[in-house]
């Protein structure tokens, strides 16, 4: 039997978000059914519902930043139960058979993942997103929330948390490492704590100081503004790692000039436009210039797990729903500090 949900959707790429309805499928053997509590706002939100990056589907509900409760399973589910707290991120099916997705890695699905909003599900249908009551997942894409984590602060872990969790793991940020973090917004803040968390020596690297204040109490050590021409100078050759979260063209090579030799600069921020790359940049210290999106569905619950045992929730302003297109004019801005956070009660 389908379920419907109240939703806030995009009814084109030109309009302002809505309140409707929408049908759910059926829960299905290995489905489950989730009461949605909190529905955290990303950028890529942004840029989907306006057809920023290809033609979509409407009405669309965007979020996949997706905290709630177990309301019902399948019958043969065996991962969780009615009642347990949980997330769902930016994934929501893959085939699950290639290389990538036996290896944990379903992100880089050889037949592609599906997102957990606008993209077609393996049934054929367009997913609909986290601003609504209520979602079915498969069981294996559904994450479950640490008790020390608050849902509301715990929605966005499960984009911005896991995409800066992601690279500061695979490139081994921790004790006696360097990190850098390029930008202090909903993703870099996620970065400094992480960061801090697992032991590595932060600095915020931002255009101005005006957020400095945040950045120390966030974990970082140091804080510089990268409109005075000193900082370049000051720390050449002294990160690890530097994780760039801005979306904004930057000179690249002059950051990697900050790394020292082995250093890593990786991209998690998407810049529409192309980043020029001065080649002697990278081989004058054998640098790399790298690349990270989210992670797999192993390595987000890791991260779940790590914010849990390290007490670790975005910083956040809570809204209700009739305040999410105010809130895009707001992220667009730059005016939150530092994710915004629906309720997802005020949809009913």
């Amino acid at each position: 039997m389908t379920t419907m949900a109240n939703a806030y959707a995009a009814p084109s790429a030109t309009e302002a978000l809505v309140p409707l309805q929408i049908e759910r499928r059926a829960v299905g053997p290995k489905d489950v059914l989730i009461d949605i509590k909190f529905a955290g706002i990303c950028h890529s939100d942004i840029h989907t519902v306006k057809g920023d990056w290809g033609p979509q589907s409407y009405p669309l509900a965007p979020g996949h930043e997706i905290a709630g409760i177990v309301a019902e399973v399948g019958s043969e589910v065996t991962k969780h139960k009615v009642g347990d707290r949980v997330g769902v991120g930016c994934m929501v099916n893959s085939c699950g058979k290639c290389e990538y997705c036996v290896a944990g890695e379903e992100q880089f699905c050889t037949e592609g993942s599906v997102g957990t909003y606008g993209a077609t599900d393996r049934d054929g249908t367009i997913t609909q997103g986290g601003y609504t009551t209520n979602v079915v997942v498969t069981e294996d894409f559904v994450l479950s929330i640490p008790d020390s984590i608050e849902l509301d602060v715990a929605a966005p872990l499960l984009c911005a948390g896991i995409t800066t969790f992601s690279p500061l793991h695979h490139w081994g940020a921790g004790p006696g490492k360097k990190v850098a973090v390029v930008g202090l917004g909903g993703l870099g803040h996620m970065a400094v704590k992480i960061a801090s968390a697992m032991g590595a020596d932060v600095t915020v690297l931002s255009q101005s100081l005006k957020k400095k204040e945040d950045g120390l109490k966030l974990g970082a050590s140091d804080y510089r503004a990268t409109s005075d021409k000193s900082t370049f100078t000051e720390l050449e050759k002294t990160f690890d790692l530097i994780i760039n979260t801005v979306s904004a063209s930057i000179d690249i090579s002059s950051y990697l000039q900050l790394l020292r030799v082995d250093g890593t600069m990786v991209n998690v921020g998407a810049p529409a436009e192309p980043l020029p790359v001065n080649a002697f940049a990278l081989i004058g210290g054998r640098r790399s210039f790298a690349g990270s999106a989210i992670g797999g569905i192993k390595e987000t619950q890791e991260m779940l797990d790590f914010c849990g045992e390290h007490g670790i929730g975005a910083e956040i302003e809570v809204i209700s729903a009739d305040q999410i297109n105010e809130a895009y004019e707001r992220v667009l801005k730059s005016d939150v500090r530092y994710r915004f956070v629906i309720d997802t009660a005020t949809m009913a």
